[in-house]
């Protein structure tokens, strides 16, 4: 699933190209919001919220989400797809451009002053203006799960997903069996914000400083292959909240006591 630095540019991608152009074409390809139509109106902005994309057109706000699978795609108008159209779920057109998602998911259409409705249960998002520390700190260190999945709740946080958990624990040297009531969630909270805004501009994030295809990441992946920094081998194991929300995890046994 994508993280919170790879949706940022997602959207500021879209808000560039789509910002105060006026609406052709309008088109919603799931059942509940097949009738909207938003032709005519102005685009004003597309912005991030964690992991959602909120587009905000005329007095109405269409939020998307990537998931597993979806993207956004941008073309010139009349331009050929790389994708095929039985996927499109989404289609905002102007003049000079085409977005069309993919396979996105989560798609709601609310007017733009009943918006924080869709993402009011979101924790504090690192890459938001309003980011809040204390606040996600409040929440994270509150969670009697194990930090890897206390982390990957976006009613904590929002923005970080699997790959930010297994490194971000990885530096600041904490299994991710260990309870969050039991981890300094300040100081991972203030790592994560520095590196996820660090890595928010970047089209191949890095954890290690070292931007070269195979050596971004210090565990995430990595399963059975020596720690770079300790040489033991990374192992690896499943946590979630529940057996359907199962995430992969990754962890060095010397560096993350």
């Amino acid at each position: 699933m994508p993280e919170g630095d790879t949706v940022y540019r997602v959207a500021h991608r879209l808000d560039d190209a789509l910002r105060d152009g006026v609406v052709t074409r309008f088109d919603l390809r799931v059942p509940e919001l097949a009738t909207a139509d938003l032709t005519g109106s102005v685009v004003h902005a597309v912005v991030p919220r964690g992991k959602h994309i909120l587009m905000r057109i005329g007095d109405s706000t269409l939020r998307s989400h990537l998931r597993m699978d979806g993207a956004w795609h941008l073309y010139r108008p009349g331009e050929r797809w790389r994708a095929p159209g039985y996927t499109a779920r989404a289609i905002v057109s102007t003049a000079d451009a085409e977005a069309v998602g993919f396979d996105v998911s989560m798609l709601a259409l609310v007017p733009t002053a009943q918006e924080d409705a869709l993402v009011a249960h979101l924790g504090p998002d690192p890459l938001g203006a309003d980011w809040d520390l204390a606040e996600a700190a409040r929440r994270l260190g509150a969670d009697r799960r194990p930090i890897h999945v206390a982390l990957l709740d976006q009613r904590n946080v929002a923005g970080f997903g699997n790959e930010y958990a297994a490194e971000l624990l990885f530096l600041r040297g904490v299994r991710p069996t260990t309870p969050a009531t039991d981890v300094d969630v300040t100081a991972l909270l203030e790592l994560g914000a520095r590196t996820i805004r660090a890595n928010r501009d970047r089209l191949d994030r890095t954890f290690t400083g070292v931007a070269q295809r195979g050596r971004t990441t210090w565990v995430y992946g990595r399963a059975h292959r020596t720690c770079r920094r300790c040489g033991a081998l990374i192992e690896s194991g499943e946590l979630g909240a529940d057996p359907t929300e199962e995430r992969r995890t990754f962890w060095c046994p010397r560096c993350q006591r």
